[in-house]
């Protein structure tokens, strides 16, 4: 495959590694899967992010390596909890690529999360090689990724090399009209990549939570709408700029009596009263999803776009009543022609409950650092592989 980046500034990928015939491999992996079947949680319920792995294990087990996983799974925050062992994720993996062995919970490790070096030793003694294809970690400056690098020659495996090639097209090279779609409900978290993105882009379109802080920068009142006072400025400063910024024009409004559902109770679904309502939304009411119009919007700016990037829901979908905003986003992403880019976990969530995954140009394995790259073009991670120890 083309290694993602060109020069000294690529990432190493598999083939940059030295002969692996009897050679034992560390292969850092993101196995942080939901797990269900009672208190001991013995069962893992989606092995997505296990079978995304088994390119990058079959490719070393072929060239004659050993290879040990490892993996976070929950925050434990560095003590031993029950409810967060890998046994589950171990016997999926056996079944999917055996002879692999998998260690226990990174993080059970109170030295992963602080980088000890100590922690470093500990993971790299006994291993002539290090893969990283945990994309969904590659932002943090924990042990597992950044420690490594530093002692045994290192590469980027088929998954983590594959996401940096799609997400450095989006900055370096997209086909245009380039159209990214924003959601999620706190502000502060995206305003670092909706500013780098804004570079990059020919439209931003915004939606969920984070909308009613842009609105209100508009002088629009937003009810008992989500809302950050302590970036309205910065929000104006963002609609103030050279790039069309789509806001919603109608938003599907909860009574104050209402209750938002996010557990699945249907008594939920008989309280409060909707409304649709324009961008002044009454007092009390809360913005819980966009309306028919702005749907009708969004899906109209997505189906002129050849390139698609979505993150972050336009609602609260996850009831069922303020889904509809976020299944129109979806399924306009999902019959688009554009090369289109799905990440964060809300987002491949509501792709998943439409069931139009299929359809989609490439799902981000990694929310965080996908936001991360895309507004700093770099993460620990990658940049721990490119400074690695050669052969």
């Amino acid at each position: 495959m083309t290694p993602p980046g060109e020069g000294a500034g690529r990432v190493p990928v598999l083939e940059d590694l030295p002969p692996l015939a009897g050679k034992s491999v560390l292969l850092r992996v993101d196995y942080n899967v939901p797990l269900a079947g009672g208190p001991d949680h013995s069962r893992v319920v989606d092995d997505y992010r296990i079978r995304m792995t088994l390119p990058t294990i079959n490719w070393l087990v072929d060239h004659g390596a050993t290879v040990t996983a490892c993996s976070h799974l929950g925050r434990p925050k560095g003590q031993v909890d029950p409810r967060y062992a890998m046994a589950p994720v171990r016997a999926r993996l056996a079944e999917l690529a055996p002879g692999v062995e998998l260690l226990e919970n990174l993080r059970f490790d109170p030295g992963e999360e602080a980088n000890d070096p100590a922690t470093v030793a500990r993971l790299v003694r006994g291993h002539d090689v290090y893969v990283n294809d945990a994309f969904g970690a590659a932002h943090r400056a924990h042990a597992s990724i950044v420690g490594p690098p530093q002692f045994l020659p290192s590469a980027a495996g088929r998954l983590l090399a594959r996401e940096v090639e799609v997400l450095s097209s989006l900055l370096d090279q997209p086909a245009r009209p380039f159209v990214a779609v924003v959601g999620g409900a706190k502000v502060a978290d995206k305003l670092g990549v909706l500013r780098s993105l804004l570079s990059h882009v020919d439209r931003l379109v915004v939606g969920g939570g984070m909308s009613y802080t842009f609105l209100a920068a508009l002088g629009h009142p937003i009810g008992a709408s989500l809302f950050d006072a302590s970036k309205v400025a910065e929000c104006r400063e963002l609609l103030d700029g050279d790039v069309e910024i789509l806001l919603p024009s109608d938003i599907v409004a909860l009574s104050p009596d209402g209750k938002i559902n996010f557990g699945g109770n249907p008594e939920f679904e008989k309280t409060g009263t909707l409304e649709v309502v324009d961008r002044d939304i009454p007092e009390g009411f809360e913005g819980v999803d966009i309306g028919p119009v702005t749907r009708a919007r969004y899906a109209a700016a997505i189906a002129e776009a050849r390139t698609v990037l979505w993150n972050g829901p336009m609602g609260v979908f996850e009831d069922g009543r303020f889904a509809a905003g976020t299944r129109a986003v979806a399924e306009a992403v999902a019959a688009s022609e554009a090369f289109s880019v799905v990440g964060g976990g809300d987002s491949v969530a509501a792709l998943e409950k439409f069931q139009i995954t299929e359809r989609i140009g490439h799902i981000s394995t990694g929310g965080g650092a996908s936001l991360e790259f895309l507004e700093r073009g770099d993460l620990p991670g990658l940049a721990a592989l490119r400074a690695a120890r050669r052969a």
